[in-house]
């Protein structure tokens, strides 16, 4: 549900409450006579149009027009809207969180450096490698032990125990010379069959490409960097997997077990058993947050990750553990015998797994690139000029997170940055947070772990504890943008969460991957690209797209038409409820407080239809600037998000111009057609349908001609009802029985075609119609004169 509905909901239950108490006074000033209860429900249906019954229809017709506009729109191809209920929604929003790969940054990810302890190859130094895997080949063919690493597969020369996975040659010292496109990256790759299970020649001579999964797009990279040095992936399939050699040879390897991703472990694992050796391998890959823990000590692997992440490069550690037969089995038994656990078992199947997860031999450090989508650095300065806050929400570590947010000008590279602190203490949080509030004007940098530890302590009912959270809430609002790294997909939806709870502010959170399906389902309005890590996002949100630059135009052009057109609609629709209810009133007092009916019900289900739905749905049509200037002029959407075009001030002047053109309609009929009061009828149905006419063309800002067709159709269906519907013109049947009063003058006849057509009706009808709408156009005119709106001047 969106706040615009939430808002209506509001004013239909002020609209209620007025419903109420004008019956109570209608029934007050006839004295309580009679049954007055009765007379109570009888005036409550009679003013029952004050409730806006089409409103829920209209709003409802208007969001699916919406929704057709922006997946018809030729500026955003492959968009998409996935919900029927909060288009307005991206008219309001503040704050923006928005994930990093794949939402910033393309995901086609480019393999630049490797580092191999002693070490380090870059962009123009990769002939090296390749040119020392061709020599070890040719060199030493029957002693190369080949291994597919956990990417991709890397040779490695068999000297001995003691020499385990590095060699030296020709001054390379090489850990298996990495590749790694990932176990999930092997795991992914197809051959020419769905399963991935043929060969992708039928020799291994013959020329073959390989096809690679879309959605796993570091894999790839490092897959086919791995092919680019000489080590190409021929085929794979659950079991095994083949490798070519530069020489040609084919070296196959049999899967034992594989060990997939999660968000939680952040690695991946797989056991392998060499076809011609027999020996068996666990190699492992992952972030080296969790890597770090688990190789080997060494003294290099920290500060080089820091240099890579400076960079703006995703690093990625590789190790690897040999087993022996014995070892495998004993892991294998205990395994399996978790995996058929009842109760726990995943934590069995995890403690079984990490027991192999120690002391493992680190191989190689790797450093992949992902490009900046297009246009993205305007596109962000666009929505800070809009005055929506952006957060950046990644599982990459600070240092990568932080070179990105400066590369796409999220952050300005002249801008001061304060880095949160790793907190682990409500003291260490305290002494953090003071040193953040003396700093003003400043970027916020804080991983997941350090904000959750920060806002962990309102757990308890203490308000003092209560106040970490919100203090840091309040500050990181403050900063012009906030960068969170190492985030898991849980603490990605609390901190949408924390935003709702502490500011009440709508927010929008945008992502590709599944792990930002928790976040976008937290946000208020969630928003998926379609990206190359599958739908995930895309189906979970409630609109999608497939470049993160065409959420300008999403939120400025679309999301700010929708509000605007959506907030003028429902009140024209409760004006239009307001109006015949107000005359409806004034009629009831003319005859001593009667509860007759004016009109017969078939006209007023036609007023709500053929004779004013039109033109008042054509208002979903409306514009005040051209798209073009929306986006050429951000500063725009900041007004939207004040609320203003449906607050209960412009409802309470929508209140009295219903008020002020009921009374004049009424009272009007009656001192202008006195004589002719038999007409009643035709005579204030008639103006008002001129009226409610004329005030749609004083609200509607930029005509369509949609519009005019509208206009006149309504009009014209009008004029035919009065020459063929005539008898449904004439004054209501009297219910109010033989003992109160009632002007013998008003015999219950048709109205007469005849009169209607005559030009003393045509310009009495035409004054009344004129006295009801002429001083609200004098108003507009002169509000637009002297307090101009703000978007009047791009018009002009």
């Amino acid at each position: 549900v969106g706040l615009l509905d939430l808002e209506l909901n509001q004013l239909t239950k002020a609209l209620f409450l007025a419903l109420v108490a004008l019956s109570v006074v209608m029934v007050t000033l006839q004295g309580f006579v009679g049954p007055w209860y009765r007379n109570l429900f009888r005036f409550l249906l009679l003013f029952s149009y004050i409730i806006p019954i089409s409103l829920r229809v209209n709003l409802d017709m208007g969001k699916a027009a919406y929704g057709w506009l922006i997946a018809r729109d030729e500026h955003m191809p492959g968009s998409a809207v996935r919900t029927s209920t909060i288009p307005e929604e991206l008219g309001r929003l503040l704050y923006l969180l928005s994930d990093k790969t794949g939402t910033l940054t393309q995901n086609e990810m480019i393999f630049k450096r490797l580092h191999l302890g002693t070490v380090s190859y870059g962009t123009d130094t990769m002939d090296e490698i390749q040119s020392h895997i061709s020599s070890s080949y040719s060199q030493v063919p029957h002693f190369i032990n080949y291994s597919p690493l956990i990417s991709g597969e890397k040779p490695k020369p068999h000297q001995g125990p003691e020499s385990s996975c590095c060699w030296a040659l020709g001054g390379l010292s090489s850990a298996p010379l990495p590749r790694g496109s990932s176990l999930q990256a092997i795991h992914s790759q197809e051959g020419r069959s769905g399963t991935g299970g043929e060969a992708l020649g039928a020799e291994h001579n013959e020329p073959f490409t390989l096809q690679l999964c879309p959605f796993l797009p570091l894999q790839v990279a490092l897959v086919q960097w791995t092919e680019s040095v000489g080590l190409t992936l021929v085929t794979r399939d659950l079991t095994s997997m083949q490798l070519k050699t530069p020489g040609g040879h084919i070296l196959t390897y049999y899967i034992l077990q594989i060990f997939p991703f999660t968000s939680e472990s952040k690695r991946m694992g797989i056991i392998v058993r060499d076809e011609s050796s027999g020996e068996i391998t666990f190699y492992m890959k992952g972030a080296d947050v969790a890597m770090s823990t688990i190789v080997q000590y060494n003294d290099w692997l920290e500060e080089e990750c820091g240099n890579m992440a400076r960079e703006g490069l995703r690093t990625l550690v590789v190790a690897k553990k040999s087993l022996t037969e014995e070892q495998y089995q004993d892991f294998e038994s205990r395994y399996n015998q978790a995996k058929l656990s009842i109760h726990d078992r995943n934590l069995k199947v995890a403690a079984v797994v990490e027991s192999l997860e120690r002391e493992m031999e680190l191989l190689c450090l790797t450093g992949v690139e992902d490009q900046l989508q297009a246009d993205v650095r305007p596109t962000l300065e666009m929505l800070r000029n809009a005055g929506i806050k952006i957060w950046m929400l990644t599982g990459d570590k600070l240092e990568t997170a932080t070179c990105i947010a400066k590369s796409s000008h999220l952050v300005s590279r002249t801008q001061d940055i304060h880095i949160f602190r790793p907190v682990t203490t409500r003291g260490e949080a305290h002494l953090e947070l003071n040193a953040f509030r003396r700093k003003h004007d400043c970027a916020l940098v804080i991983s997941g772990d350090s904000l959750e530890v920060s806002t962990c302590f309102v757990s308890s009912s203490s308000s003092a504890q209560r106040y970490y959270e919100h203090e840091l809430v309040e500050l990181a609002c403050q900063c012009p943008a906030v960068v969170c790294c190492r985030c898991s997909p849980t603490q990605k939806a609390h901190i949408v969460k924390l935003l709702q709870h502490h500011t009440g502010k709508r927010t929008c959170a945008i992502g590709d991957g599944g792990n930002d399906v928790s976040m976008i389902q937290a946000a208020d309005c969630g928003i998926g690209i379609e990206g190359k890590e599958g739908k995930q996002a895309s189906l979970a949100a409630d609109f999608s797209i497939t470049q993160f630059k065409h959420i300008g135009r999403l939120l400025m052009v679309h999301g700010r038409n929708s509000y605007k057109r959506s907030a003028a609609l429902g009140q024209f629709v409760m004006h239009r409820g307001l109006i015949i209810s107000t005359m409806q009133a004034v009629f009831s007092s003319v005859f001593y407080f009667a509860s007759v009916p004016l009109y017969q019900g078939f006209l007023m289900v036609g007023y709500a239809t053929i004779y004013t739905m039109f033109p008042v749905f054509s208002l979903v049509l409306d514009q005040d600037v051209k798209p073009e200037m929306a986006l050429l002029y951000p500063e725009l959407y900041k007004d939207l998000t004040k609320g203003r075009s449906l607050s209960f001030k412009t409802f309470l002047i929508w209140v009295l111009i219903s008020i002020y053109q009921g009374g004049i309609l009424m009272y009007g009929a009656l001192l202008l057609f006195e004589s002719e009061f038999v007409h009643v009828v035709a005579i204030s149905f008639t103006a008002l349908i001129l009226t409610e006419l004329l005030m749609v063309a004083l609200t509607i800002r930029t005509w369509h001609w949609l519009m005019v067709v509208a206009e006149f159709l309504s009009l014209g269906c009008y004029v035919a009802s009065l020459a063929f519907l005539n008898e449904y013109f004439g004054e209501a049947e009297s219910e109010l029985g033989a003992g109160l009063p009632w002007p013998a003058a008003l015999p219950l006849v048709p109205a007469d075609v005849a009169f209607i057509t005559t030009v003393t009706f045509l310009w009495k009808v035409s004054a009344i119609t004129l006295v009801s709408c002429l001083p609200l156009y004098i108003l507009k005119y002169l509000k637009r004169k002297f307090s101009p709106p703000s978007y009047s001047k791009l018009t002009s």
